[in-house]
């Protein structure tokens, strides 16, 4: 098994006939996921590579029998896109989109949260499980199938550690870029209880960044909840106070979200902290 998506995903793209949403729709074709259409307003009736176009999800919904979706609209059409999307009854929204002001991502994630749909990001690179698919941007080459689940706040050091696991004989179950907005749909917490439960995880490991308690929250669940072996890295360590570091959740304010922190209450928690992103397969060899 893996989480989030199985052979009975069928995937939307909202924003399909945009240059990044066409390219990665036939990305995430390739790679195995069952795109069944995409969305773009007055271009309904169209195809992109032989994927047939809609007007409206709800459209699209009731001819594919979609039950996810992925959002590449501008950003200040993605509110309404994931408004849209959960409207019309899907229960898996990946919303790659960055730039999304925090109300309008408390806003949808909100609304997402009332009717039991599960938001991954936004400002994200997507899921992907080796041998069911992928919903959204993660390069399809890094992955192999296996046990190993991935949770991360960061898209590039994502593909770079996945990169190290597949390179070291580590396959991955489940990859989930959470996103590095301090607004997210789906946290460290929510994706470690799938971890936790799916019987094809052996081992998880996190990519965690400065900014915020996230991982504080994580080690505390995972000191209580998490049975299996976890390993971690966490970016940030040389940050200065009040200067964001690449995301717009990873700075630093008044001695709180510190790496420092951060790695200190994952030890605490019996989790084995990578001081590079490519010790973490050395870390694992003998534990998994």
């Amino acid at each position: 098994m893996a989480v989030l998506i199985d052979g009975s995903t069928k995937v939307i793209v909202q924003g399909i006939t945009g240059h990044q949403g066409r390219f990665h729709a036939t990305s995430m074709r390739d790679f195995g996921t069952n795109v069944v259409g995409g969305v773009t307003p007055g271009k309904g009736g169209t195809d992109v590579d032989g994927i047939p176009v809609f007007d409206t999800v709800v459209e699209a919904v009731s001819s594919t029998g979609a039950n996810a979706t992925c959002i590449f609209v501008p950003a200040r059409f993605a509110k309404d896109a994931v408004f849209e999307a959960i409207n019309a009854g899907l229960k898996l929204i990946t919303v790659i989109t960055e730039h999304i002001p925090f109300l309008d991502a408390l806003q949808f994630t909100t609304y997402a949260k009332l009717n039991n749909a599960v938001v991954i990001g936004p400002n994200c690179p997507g899921v992907a499980s080796p041998g069911y698919g992928k919903i959204g941007i993660m390069p399809s080459k890094i992955f192999a199938r296996g046990n190993i689940g991935v949770i991360s706040r960061s898209g590039t050091l994502t593909y770079e550690i996945v990169n190290a696991l597949t390179e070291n004989g580590f396959g991955e179950s489940t990859c989930v870029g959470i996103g590095g907005d301090p607004i997210i749909g789906s946290n460290f917490v929510d994706i470690l209880s799938l971890l936790e439960t799916d019987s094809a995880t052996k081992g998880i490991v996190m990519v965690g960044e400065i900014g915020g308690t996230a991982e504080e929250e994580a080690a505390e669940y995972i000191s209580e909840h998490v049975t299996k072996p976890v390993f971690a890295y966490i970016a940030g360590r040389s940050a200065p106070p009040g200067k964001r570091m690449g995301h717009a959740g990873a700075i630093i304010s008044r001695g709180r979200g510190t790496a420092e922190s951060k790695i200190g209450s994952l030890e605490r928690a019996g989790v084995a902290v990578a001081s590079l992103p490519t010790d973490i397969p050395d870390l694992m060899r003998g534990k998994i």
